[in-house]
């Protein structure tokens, strides 16, 4: 398979049109439910790694835990609840944590696995062993763009094939397609970027992280058909609402879709107090309602049981609750097309952007904005 095919996987030829493709008949007699998880599962970082030989072992390990776990959550949830265990969703960068100070070389060499290989065929068989639709988020390096490394979510069915490749697009520090945005589209097609898979389960769409507080990502997906939207996530836990929890409501609601959000029940092995990063994982319905939620601490508790024939008869009927059919798109179009903020291109050449680059060319849109009187 081509370098692009792998990338695209199943999506570019399953894009759905708005509110469902063909098979999504809302008139079915049999109601399709099954159960969906956000595995809230703890992070061994690999910046405590002297080799990428140690952070390979950590990583391996880490692929060998949560597999069991993902076994004993489906053999208990089958009992507790009746039905089938068929989606897992794993929090941000679960197999090695984030860079601390490495330098790109150093970090892609411990932690960035590569689009073919050992570790790519791991996480496929993670699915195909716990026979569940599996996202990952991972670190992930492409030979087209070498002295990069991309924050990836990856879709594996449970027969072990690679379903959809979503490369995280909002990122102030790590790379991202935008940043070399024209040599993506070149190689890999706009049909890559927000990619849709439809499977047995529903059309599935992933968001990376902070991008939840973004609505133009999920909605880029949304027109694309996308029914349930999953979210691996690594952030600041809270017993009040946060932001990222306002917004994983916001998107289930404004798109009609459920939402599958994962995150880490803490990341050891670094500086950082290790419960930093502990509990909200959450499964919510369109209208951003909890079905399932997580405390503290590694658990199974985020699941919950969808309905995916109540979706989609939800998204057919007429009514002041139906955001998507409603929206006025033409009106929005001129204002989008005239208004600058983050320009593409970030990096053409491929390099890495260091930190300080980041911020003052963040700094320069600020400036932009106000001088144009949009900031005050």
């Amino acid at each position: 398979m081509t370098r692009r095919g792998l990338l695209m996987g199943a999506a570019a030829t399953s894009l759905l049109p708005v509110f469902g493709g063909s098979k999504a008949n809302a008139g079915e007699a049999k109601s399709m439910r099954y159960t969906a998880m956000a595995l809230q599962t703890v992070c061994e970082a690999v910046n405590q790694d002297k080799t990428p030989e140690a952070s390979h072992a950590r990583m391996n390990a880490a692929i060998t835990r949560v597999t069991g776990q993902i076994m004993a959550s489906k053999g208990f949830l089958k009992g507790f609840n009746g039905y089938d265990l068929k989606l897992v969703v794993l929090p941000e960068y679960w197999m090695t944590g984030f860079p601390m100070g490495e330098t790109r070389e150093t970090w892609q060499a411990k932690a960035a696995i590569p689009m073919d290989g050992a570790f790519p065929d791991a996480l496929a068989k993670m699915a195909q062993t716990t026979g569940v639709y599996l996202c990952s988020n991972h670190y992930e390096t492409d030979p087209n763009f070498p002295e990069l490394y991309f924050q990836s979510n990856v879709i594996y069915g449970p027969t072990g094939n690679t379903l959809l490749r979503y490369r995280r697009m909002i990122s102030l520090y790590s790379p991202s397609p935008y940043d070399v945005w024209d040599k993506y589209l070149d190689i890999y097609g706009a049909d890559a970027v927000f990619p849709v898979v439809e499977t047995e389960i529903g059309a599935l769409a992933t968001i990376a992280s902070e991008e939840i507080l973004y609505p133009e990502i999920a909605r880029m997906h949304a027109f694309k058909g996308a029914e349930i939207l999953l979210h691996p996530t690594s952030e600041v836990g809270s017993p009040s609402l946060t932001p990222k929890h306002i917004a994983k409501k916001a998107r289930a609601i404004e798109n009609i879709a459920y939402v599958v959000s994962a995150n880490s029940a803490s990341i050891t092995g670094t500086p950082v107090p290790a419960a930093s990063t502990d509990g909200m994982s959450i499964v919510l319905d369109w209208y951003g309602r909890t079905l399932g939620e997580a405390g503290t601490g590694e658990t199974m508790n985020a699941n919950a049981v969808l309905d995916l024939t109540a979706l989609r008869e939800t998204r057919r009927k007429t009514g002041m609750t139906n955001t998507l059919s409603r929206l006025p798109l033409a009106a929005f179009a001129p204002a989008y097309a005239s208004t600058e903020l983050a320009p593409p291109n970030r990096t053409p050449d491929g390099k890495m952007v260091q930190r300080a680059d980041a911020l003052s060319q963040q700094q320069a849109v600020i400036d932009r904005l106000a001088a144009s009187g949009v900031l005050k």
